[in-house]
């Protein structure tokens, strides 16, 4: 078998006539107008750690995206039927939607900087995120991803096991916390991601402890409980909104005022923005990123931070943030307040690179051998920052630097900034 991730498709004939049909159906008048703005810079390939990492033009990650304009092109624009008969656009084979899957899922983690590195405004991440729905449309998302979103759907979690309620309060059991589940009113709503359940259990601990500190009625609940939202990595809109519209159930029966969501696994994405398109208007409740909430309580004088003694700190950027969204002074407000050196990386703040697990790639086994080659190029920064301590403030990416530091045999950990927060409060 080659790097390629095992399809559902390599169990079963591909229909290739429906894949096209999908391509074609998910080119709208907003992709043919991106795609055609494109001037062929290169400057996206710059951008994207895949392509520096390889210097292979299929990384390009404009190029990630003709999938679309071809099979617009061949199957449905009105000059469909000139196009094949000249042959123009060949029909696609089976190898092809293989290595488009390869790229698609692969070797994005839809982080968004070659968008905001674009010249002509291209929102090239969403591209390659239409081709995720293509593709997912067609039955051609990585079985690791869809397998782990239809239980997600069915059980609440993404992989067989107890139920994770029940891990929650085995941690609180463990640190003599009383973990708050279920409550039926609450002022917050928190999401977690199962990295810290499974991986970061004091991070779980943290956030307890700090909305504690501030006062709030804070609940986490049994149904709706993860912020990760595996249908968003396969492109399954529907599986998306079904999973979101558990959690948005969820608040509006705890009659939550503001869901805190960790910066952690596109959930700010699909929670804050997309979240309300599928509802149909605006949620009846707040979503704040764990970084930006807290930020807007230290503001409000409501957080009171001591120094923190651990020398210089280097920070990484969650995507998400910083790229889709950009918002990276919260978590450099609470740095500042906890008195910390911050050593900033050469390429900080929007134009920070991906750890490089991002957009479900962590998940694909076929995807390590890329993986660790585009992570390269960001554990070598972070050396040259020179700082005492590493930190982060997303789950998602101490799990990837963490990997790759068992790979690499690299002598840095990933330390959270959620939790340097709660080890430094002032207590009345």
């Amino acid at each position: 078998m080659n790097d390629l991730n095992i399809l559902a498709s390599d169990r079963e004939p591909i229909d290739i006539d429906r894949a096209m049909k999908s391509f074609a159906k998910s080119y709208t008048s907003l992709e043919a107008l991106r795609l055609e703005s494109c001037i062929h810079c290169g400057m996206c390939a710059d951008a994207c750690h895949f392509y520096i990492a390889t210097e292979d033009p299929k990384y390009t990650p404009i190029l990630k995206a003709e999938p679309l304009k071809q099979a617009y092109k061949r199957e449905a624009g009105p000059f469909a039927p000139i196009y094949r008969w000249l042959g123009l656009k060949h029909a696609v084979t089976e190898s092809e939607l293989k290595e488009w899957q390869h790229l698609i899922y692969e070797s994005c983690n839809m982080c968004g900087r070659c968008s905001l590195i674009c010249p002509m405004g291209i929102d090239v991440a969403a591209l390659i995120r239409e081709a995720r729905c293509a593709m997912a449309d067609a039955g051609l998302a990585p079985a690791e991803l869809a397998v782990r979103a239809r239980n997600q759907l069915e059980t609440g979690r993404p992989e067989p096991g107890d139920p994770y309620a029940d891990a929650l309060r085995a941690i609180g059991a463990e640190y003599g916390v009383d973990v708050p589940i279920d409550l039926d009113e609450a002022d917050v709503y928190m999401c977690i991601p199962r990295t810290d359940i499974e991986r970061y259990p004091t991070t779980v601990v943290s956030m307890v402890k700090i909305m504690k500190h501030l006062g709030l009625r804070a609940t986490f609940r049994s149904i709706g409980l993860l912020a990760d939202n595996y249908g968003y990595y396969t492109g399954d809109r529907e599986d998306q909104w079904a999973i979101t519209e558990k959690i948005v159930n969820e608040a509006v029966a705890c009659n939550a005022k503001t869901l805190v969501i960790p910066d952690c696994r596109h959930a700010y994405t699909a929670l804050r923005w997309e979240a309300a398109d599928s509802y149909g208007g605006t949620l009846p409740f707040k979503v704040r990123d764990n970084t930006e909430f807290l930020a807007e309580q230290l503001n409000e004088g409501k957080l009171r931070l001591k120094p923190a003694d651990t020398g210089s700190v280097v920070f990484h950027d969650p995507c998400q943030l910083v790229h889709k969204h950009y918002l990276p002074e919260p978590s450099r407000e609470l740095m500042a307040a906890l008195g910390l050196d911050l050593h900033e990386l050469e390429n900080n703040r929007q134009y920070s690179f991906c750890c490089g697990g991002g957009g479900g790639v962590i998940e694909q086994d076929g995807a390590k051998k890329l993986r660790y080659r585009a992570q390269q190029m960001k554990l070598r920064e972070i050396d040259e920052a020179q700082a005492d301590t590493f930190m982060t403030s997303c789950s998602g990416c101490r799990l990837a630097f963490d990997d790759a530091g068992q790979h690499f045999n690299w002598d840095k950990s990933p330390q959270s900034l959620l939790e340097m927060v709660a080890n430094n409060l002032i207590e009345e």
